[in-house]
């Protein structure tokens, strides 16, 4: 999983990945819930589900999701 960080860049607040610029909000408080949903999505779909639903059988590409930090 990338690294994130919040600045400030005048009245806004940026969510950075890495070092890119990826979203920009009013509220640093709004800034950091939605890295923080994010990341529980994320570690969700991590999670193999409890009762899969069935396949009709076609072969499904895998997903490389990193492990968060």
């Amino acid at each position: 999983m990338k690294r994130y960080s919040i600045v400030r860049i005048g009245d806004d607040y940026v969510v950075q990945a890495d070092e890119q610029s990826v979203l920009k909000v009013a509220s640093r408080r709004r800034a950091a819930q939605l890295v923080t949903d994010a990341a529980e999505l994320l570690n969700a779909q991590l999670q193999p589900a409890a009762d899969p639903e069935p396949s009709d059988g076609e072969p499904v590409a895998p997903v490389d999701v990193p492990a968060p930090h």
